[in-house]
């Protein structure tokens, strides 16, 4: 028989070894952490003597304490996560967190940028090489903050014009190429060119002056201060990411294409823009160079 606090050690590191990332399994961690908690109130020490009950009346407990359905939901996916992995090494007969079930989440539509709010904070970038090339990257090909804090230089070919975006596997997330078009490729040249450092052991695309690679909270402070300087407002980074879909999207671009780029696990998830879509005008996908 197995503690749950040992248990809880060695998921954390079993995660470690997959390749997660320092914020997932922070996540998981916290939310493992908060269940053992509860579970210690009712006197539980070893994983044998969970019972589904008990996993039931957490939930309802975060669901009292006014935690969004949504944390909620995240919450039930950690416990569920880390049931199957007691069940995997037979420390648990069943796995009762099957039984488990998520409370409805409402998804929130995604905000979408206008053409003139993508505008502005381009603009509003121009002067700075490095946040505009950031911008352009993630509003050109759609990867996520964490994937842009990851590229490494040598994931950038390019070609003339054009050039090609290697993202590793990652996080259940396939690797994938993403094609760079013209605008993204004058944008990382000219901080390739002009301000980037000129060090040879800096790997990472996007470094500080020292050549240490920026952080995703140092990324998102940059962008978030540049949206308030062009004044777009209640937006955030991914919402670049959001853009980005539902621009090619409404110019006709395949789904499957997209969701395969985007790196989308499932086509539903993808398909979820298409309702916003008519929102998108002929004179904004132009300015994203989609048509």
């Amino acid at each position: 028989m197995i503690k749950i606090q040992q248990a809880h050690e060695d998921f954390i590191e079993h995660l470690g070894s997959q390749g997660k990332s320092s914020a997932t399994l922070i996540a998981y961690s916290k939310d493992i952490e908060q269940l053992m908690d509860h579970l210690a109130k009712e006197g539980i020490d070893l994983v044998s003597q969970v019972e589904l009950h008990h996993l039931e009346e957490f939930m309802q407990k975060l669901t009292k304490e006014n935690y969004t359905p949504k944390s909620v939901s995240r919450k039930t996916n950690a416990t569920k996560t880390f049931f199957k992995y007691l069940h995997s090494l037979g420390h648990i007969k069943e796995n009762i967190a099957d039984y488990l079930k998520h409370p409805k989440v409402d998804l929130k539509a995604p905000r979408i940028l206008s053409r003139l709010e993508y505008r502005a904070l381009r603009d509003a970038t121009r002067d700075d090489a490095r946040s505009y090339a950031m911008v352009e990257v993630l509003l050109q090909t759609g990867i996520t903050i964490s994937e842009l804090a990851d590229l490494k230089t040598e994931d950038l070919k390019i070609e003339g014009e054009t050039g090609n975006l290697f993202i590793p596997k990652k996080n259940n997330r396939d690797s994938r190429n993403i094609p760079l078009n013209k605008a993204v490729v004058e944008a990382v040249n000219k901080y390739m060119e002009t301000d980037r450092p000129k060090l040879d052991n800096a790997k990472h695309l996007f470094i500080t002056k020292t050549g240490k690679p920026l952080l995703v909270r140092n990324i998102r402070s940059t962008v978030n201060r540049y949206f308030k300087l062009a004044g777009v407002e209640n937006a955030k980074v991914n919402d670049l990411r959001h853009t980005f879909v539902a621009h090619h999207l409404a110019a006709g671009v395949s789904i499957i294409h997209i969701s395969k780029i985007a790196g989308h696990k499932r086509i539903s998830t993808t398909e979820r823009y298409l309702e916003y879509i008519e929102k998108v005008t002929t004179e904004e996908k132009t300015e994203l160079g989609v048509l």
